[in-house]
């Protein structure tokens, strides 16, 4: 199998979807991660130590992520999808 090689291009997600996305559990506010979290939790998931709210193994790279405004939860966007399942969410507690 070829080696999958890291060319990521920036996360593209509408302004006004942005604007009404919301975490599904707190209703809080949502915004773009900074891509120097996203590259520290791929880090994470080439390692096989990153686990969702479902404490389920995370194995596929993020494009990208929308943090929630405590910080305490990162949801994945793949393919300029946000998935914004209670499920899916990342705890950030000491990662950031």
């Amino acid at each position: 199998m070829a080696e999958r090689t890291e060319t990521r291009r920036p996360v593209n997600i509408d302004k006004g979807l942005l604007a009404i996305l919301c975490c599904p559990d707190t209703k809080q506010d949502v915004s773009l991660a900074e891509e120097a979290l996203i590259a520290k939790l791929n880090e994470a998931v080439s390692r096989g130590q990153l686990k969702n709210r479902a404490n389920k193994l995370v194995t596929e790279p993020l494009d990208g992520g929308l943090i929630r405004a405590d910080k305490n939860i990162l949801y994945p966007i793949r393919e300029d999808i946000p998935v914004m399942l209670i499920e899916e969410g990342i705890p950030l507690e000491g990662i950031i």
